[in-house]
């Protein structure tokens, strides 16, 4: 498997890669929580663009590069000068001289790709307008540490086509995951995501169905997970869409009685809570959505390692220690 540079978007990856990313994250778990994960990043720098604030994406990244033995560098609007006073190439071409990574957070998909085009170093995505697969890489790992299955599953998403949702689609759809969105017809997917999604579930055997019956849509669901109504730049919408999913397409106990009884509730967060999602569900025994947030860290530790480890000069860690040749061993499965 050849790993591409960047992880900007989950169609980029096969199901194999993917899978295998997710083992790395249950190493970097288990390595975390014992205080024993090597510092594959010693004196290795990331450099973390913000065009709009985050709890969980910087938090895990800065925690990440920490863990590692390296240095995040935080820099938002204001503090550089991304697409303003200096062109995004010229920005990536910069920053390819004096850090070994860029993760970035930015509100349009075509910055991103941009930024990826011109960097020498690899670019890891950390949410635009259309995608978060950091999100949702780390969302089917926290199914797989609860089910202990992965292909099979039955996930359905309740709400408007988001970021989130439209890279749980293609990440379930990719990885044999069984892929059902409850939302009005409104704010259904966009058709060309849609088509992708129809293309990898013929290719991995998984269901794919997008419904506006969502009573319907959880009766199978192993998993129930919603997501914010509206995002940034939506909020003169936020009166249209209140009415258009409140109450059905709110995640409430109501709901629940409606899917199985071993049914787990998920929220990428922040959460408006007594919309989406009721107080009585986020904080009750069937919710993993603090698993979630917790393994935001574990995942971007795993995601640091995959793309910057193996092209840092000397990429070898002397130290040695019991997680060391795990780690290896499923980086062997890549290809650089």
């Amino acid at each position: 498997m050849v790993l591409r540079k960047d992880f900007i978007d989950i169609q980029d990856f096969s199901s194999d890669e993917l899978f295998h990313l997710i083992l790395l994250i249950e190493v970097t778990k288990e390595a975390t929580k014992s205080r024993a994960l090597p510092e594959l990043l010693h004196k290795a720098s990331l450099a973390m663009i913000f065009e709009e604030p985050s709890t969980r994406t910087r938090v895990s990244f800065e925690v990440a590069m920490t863990n590692l033995g390296g240095h995040a560098l935080y820099l938002r609007p204001g503090e550089i000068h991304l697409g303003a006073r200096e062109t995004i190439a010229d920005t990536a071409r910069v920053l390819s001289r004096m850090v070994d990574g860029i993760e970035a957070r930015l509100l349009h998909h075509k910055d991103i790709l941009e930024l990826a085009k011109y960097s020498s170093v690899p670019v890891i995505n950390g949410l635009t307008d259309l995608q978060h697969p950091t999100q949702v890489l780390s969302d089917v790992f926290t199914m797989y540490e609860h089910s202990g299955m992965i292909r099979g599953l039955n996930l359905t998403f309740v709400g408007d086509s988001t970021n989130v949702a439209n890279s749980l689609m293609a990440i379930s759809t990719k990885m044999g995951i069984n892929y059902t969105q409850a939302t009005p017809r409104k704010y259904q997917p966009l058709p060309e995501l849609l088509k992708q999604a129809e293309e990898n579930a013929r290719e991995s055997g998984s269901r794919l169905l997008i419904t506006e019956e969502v009573e319907e849509a959880v009766k199978d669901a192993d998993f129930i997970y919603t997501d914010l109504w509206w995002w940034v730049g939506q909020e003169h919408e936020a009166e249209e869409r209140l009415k258009a999913f409140m109450p059905r397409y709110q995640v409430n106990e109501r709901l629940l009685s409606l899917a199985p009884k071993h049914v787990k509730v998920m929220h990428c967060l922040p959460a408006s809570r007594g919309m989406e999602i009721t107080d009585e569900v986020m904080d009750g025994p069937r919710s993993i959505v603090f698993d979630q947030a917790e393994n935001r860290l574990h995942t971007e530790e795993a995601l640091l390692i995959a793309f910057i480890y193996p092209r840092l000069a000397k990429p070898r860690y002397e130290g040695g220690n019991r997680y060391l040749d795990r780690i290896e061993n499923v980086l062997a499965r890549f290809s650089y």
